[in-house]
C-alpha cells in the first residue's frame, strides 16, 4: 500500500513538476504502521503485554472465535454497545443481569459462558439467528464457502482458472466511459526536460 500511494505521489508530482521521484518503501514500515492502534493502547495504560489479555487478542469475551455445537466456528467482534446489545440479543442474554461489557477482571468468566451457550447450536443455527442483525457475529467458512457466499458470488470475487480457486482482481473505481486526459506540465517545462522517476524498494 505504502509503495502504490508512494507511486502515485510520484507519477502526480512528475507531471506537477516534470520532475522525477524516489519512492522509498519497505515492508517493516508497512507492518509498523499496522501496530499504530496497539501502541497508541499501550502508551494510554489499555493495553498489557500479556497475550490473550486484551481487547482485540482474544481477551475479551466479546472479540473473540467460539466452537458451535457441531464443530463449526462464529467470529465475534461486538465492541460497540449497540452491537454487543445486539449479539446478547441474539444469545438469549438478558444485559441486566450480566457484568458491565468493559468489566476486564469479568471477561475470562464470560468467555466460559459465551464459549457454553455457542456450544448449544449449531453454526447454521446461529448463523440465521444472527442474519440481518447488527450482532458483529458470522460464521468462519472454509475457502470454498466463502467463494460461494452470496455476497462474493455477486461481485465475482472468486473465479476459477485451470480447475484451480482463485481471488479474482478487485474492481477498484472502474469509469463507465474512457477519454483521454491532456498531459499536465508547468510552463517550464518541456517532454525532453522530464526526468525519470524511479522506485526503491
Amino acid at each position: 500500500m505504502l509503495l502504490a500511494f508512494g507511486m502515485l505521489c510520484a507519477l502526480l508530482e512528475r507531471q506537477r513538476s516534470c520532475e522525477g521521484q524516489i519512492v522509498d518503501a519497505a515492508m517493516v514500515d508497512g507492518a509498523a504502521l499496522l501496530a499504530t492502534l496497539v501502541y497508541a493502547q499501550r502508551g494510554s495504560g489499555v493495553w498489557s503485554d500479556r497475550r490473550g489479555s486484551n481487547l482485540l487478542d482474544t481477551g475479551a469475551h466479546f472479540y473473540e472465535v467460539y466452537e458451535t455445537k457441531d464443530r463449526g466456528f462464529i467470529a465475534v467482534g461486538a465492541i460497540e454497545p449497540q452491537f454487543y446489545a445486539a449479539l446478547l440479543r441474539g444469545m438469549a442474554l438478558d444485559q441486566e443481569e450480566l457484568p458491565a461489557q468493559m468489566d476486564r477482571a469479568r471477561w475470562p468468566e464470560m468467555k466460559q459462558r459465551f464459549a457454553a451457550a455457542f456450544k448449544s447450536k449449531t453454526r447454521a443455527e446461529w448463523t440465521r439467528i444472527f442474519d440481518g442483525t447488527d450482532a458483529c457475529a458470522s460464521p468462519v467458512l472454509s475457502p470454498v464457502e466463502a467463494a460461494e457466499h452470496e455476497h462474493n458470488r455477486a461481485r465475482a470475487s472468486f473465479r476459477k482458472t485451470a480447475g484451480v480457486l482463485h481471488p479474482g482482481p478487485a474492481r477498484g473505481s472502474v469509469a463507465r466511459t474512457w477519454k483521454r486526459l491532456p498531459i499536465l506540465r508547468s510552463a517550464a517545462s518541456t517532454p525532453t526536460r522530464c526526468s525519470a522517476t524511479r522506485f526503491r524498494v
